[in-house]
């Protein structure tokens, strides 16, 4: 039995998610990775933007920064440059990180940061009732695109490893034991992690279901060799079986608050002097 309480809001806490909602098992994989990897709630920060997703880390006793829209990333590497020593996890639905932040989205990647990302990936909008998103399928309707979505969806997996993310992996919310495995594996790993866990928005989103996601994945088998690109890029596109499991993982690359800093002290315990900075700080007067 895995104890997560240490991670439990106080009883008679509202959560505003909907029965039955995806981000329910999406809260419990997170807490068990935490449990199973001892992470301290005090040694721990999650950063999110807006919308459902982006609402969990007000569900868990950890440090957190809600953020705007699409912009989850910025502050996960800003707080992880700022104190090395601490777990950081940037989370949000597929529509603000991929969409409104998708900006923040690529050049995160570019940097390496050793923070994880886990995207909750319903292929809708569900806070602002049922739009696309960057991941709704072609000729998905809905209340805003009554006719079906036009344009191709979005690829953050196939996009990631292109850009040169050094671990990329997929998950099923319904499949808490694999996806616990998963992202412990992400946090773990020592620069950018993308985890983009596929689940269902049961209100708005009638096609992508919990047994849709059943019937259209399958995971990598223990032979499979992640640190092969091409061989990722290629799983990567393929869209008719979505594989779940680390599909690219690169280890050694530097990670982007080593080449910018020295050390993992945290920067509130330097010492600075006090004149040097108020005269810089006047300067721009």
């Amino acid at each position: 039995m895995i104890d997560t309480h240490r991670y439990d809001m106080p009883n008679g806490t509202d959560i505003a998610w909907c029965p039955a909602c995806g981000n329910y098992p999406i809260l419990t994989i997170v807490k068990q990775a935490f449990a199973e990897l001892g992470i301290s709630p005090d040694r721990a920060v999650m950063c999110s933007g807006i919308g459902q997703a982006a609402k969990m880390p007000q569900y868990l006793r950890i440090n957190y920064f809600n953020g705007l829209h699409g912009r989850a990333l910025p502050p996960a590497v800003a707080i992880k440059v700022a104190n090395p020593e601490l777990t950081v996890i940037a989370e949000s639905g597929d529509g603000d990180t991929y969409g409104e932040g998708g900006n923040h989205f690529l050049h995160t990647i570019r940097r390496n940061p050793d923070i994880t990302n886990i995207v909750h990936d319903n292929m809708i909008y569900g806070l602002t009732k049922g739009q696309a998103s960057p991941t709704s399928s072609k000729g998905m309707k809905n209340p805003i695109q009554p006719n079906g979505v036009v344009v191709e969806p979005f690829n953050p997996i196939a996009l990631a490893i292109a850009n040169g993310a050094t671990f990329v992996a997929r998950a099923n919310a319904g499949d808490i034991k694999e996806s616990k495995e998963i992202v412990k594996s992400a946090i773990l790993h020592k620069g950018y992690a993308l985890v983009d866990i596929l689940q269902p928005c049961v209100i708005f989103n009638k096609i992508n279901t919990y047994q849709w996601f059943k019937e259209h994945t399958y995971y990598l088998d223990e032979n499979y060799r992640s640190h092969d690109r091409m061989e990722a890029l290629r799983i990567a596109f393929d869209l008719d079986r979505l594989a779940l499991g680390i599909i690219y993982q690169q280890a050694g690359a530097p990670t982007y608050e080593t080449l910018v800093r020295e050390g993992n002290d945290p920067l509130h315990t330097r010492h600075f002097e006090v004149e040097k900075l108020r005269k810089l700080i006047t300067s721009f007067r």
